[in-house]
């Protein structure tokens, strides 16, 4: 068998391979650590952490969708403090690779975030999840909001300096979503995370009202991959040389190739590995294999092949 390169860079920081957990749906890997080596896998990405502990929003919080799910949890977790002194510890003792997302109601709480990680040691990089509502602005998204984008991202790279890399993770429900990822890279990004959950909604027919206790809920799995590989050759065309990590109903190594196709450096797994908890290593090694049939030496020579003229 051909010899391949599996590695992949997203800003300054190196992974072995180029498959992750998605933000929010593994949420510090303890629960997966039961079914692999974590080390095994490119990195973790962890659930996004908040400054203050949350209990997230009302139940109902999940919906099952044709090809897909509904999820509103809001954002449930330990808050910074209690994630950097038990969750932190936990990933570095399984040998993980870390990337640490984080949200944020306002610019400034951002800030404050990497402030208090900007010491912690064996961290990989920063998700800077900007599709969270901005309450400064009458709940407006950040990531739909060019100006307020730029803002929070470029406190975050002033207050890390230049060590960490940063990874702006995007909403898809914009219009022009290649002019948001050129404003949050100048303000400093490194990377990009694409894409978010897709906004949806579903009615129960019996009560005649919203299911979600918060009505509205992230559309994730097979149902919006169509989306997320749109997304990911439009801002690669547009950027070819930022880094993206991809995401959004991969579940097969087929489906990642794809992504990488499209522009995508890295690729992160979520929905996938609520029906099979080892989703990730069989996709990891089912690219691995396609990878290697295509004939390419190295993972990165597959980035954004979809872009390349045709050879006549």
């Amino acid at each position: 068998m051909t010899a391949l390169d599996f590695s992949t860079t997203l800003g300054n920081a190196w992974f072995p391979a180029p498959t992750f957990t998605a933000s929010g749906c593994a949420s510090s890997g303890r629960e997966l650590s039961q079914f692999f080596d974590l080390s095994d896998i490119g990195g973790v990405v962890t659930k996004s952490v908040m400054m203050k502990a949350r209990t997230g929003r009302p139940t109902p919080r999940m919906a099952e969708t044709p090809s897909g799910m509904l999820n509103s949890i809001g954002l449930q977790g330990p808050g910074i403090d209690a994630f950097i002194a038990k969750d932190i510890p936990f990933l570095i003792e399984q040998r993980s690779r870390i990337i640490v997302s984080i949200a944020g109601e306002t610019v400034e709480e951002y800030s404050t975030l990497a402030r208090k990680l900007r010491s912690v040691s064996g961290i990989s990089a920063i998700e800077v999840n900007i599709s969270c509502p901005n309450v400064e602005n009458r709940g407006l998204v950040f990531a739909c909001d060019p100006e307020a984008s730029k803002r929070v991202i470029d406190g975050v790279r002033r207050t890390i300096g230049g060590e960490l890399p940063i990874i702006a993770k995007l909403s898809p429900d914009v219009t022009d979503l290649p002019s948001i990822a050129r404003g949050v890279v100048d303000a400093g990004a490194d990377a990009l995370a694409l894409i978010n959950t897709v906004l949806g909604m579903v009615i129960n027919v019996d009560t005649m009202r919203p299911h979600l206790g918060g009505k509205t809920g992230g559309l994730s799995g097979p149902a919006i991959r169509p989306i997320a590989v749109r997304a990911i050759y439009q801002v690669h065309a547009a950027m070819p040389q930022v880094p993206i990590l991809g995401m959004g109903g991969v579940t097969s190594g087929k489906d990642a190739l794809e992504m990488i196709a499209a522009g995508a450096s890295g690729i992160s797994i979520g929905t996938a590995s609520f029906g099979n908890p080892t989703a990730i290593m069989s996709i990891q090694n089912e690219l691995k294999e396609l990878l290697v049939t295509k004939g390419f030496t190295s993972m990165r020579q597959a980035i954004g092949f979809a872009h390349r003229p045709e050879e006549v």
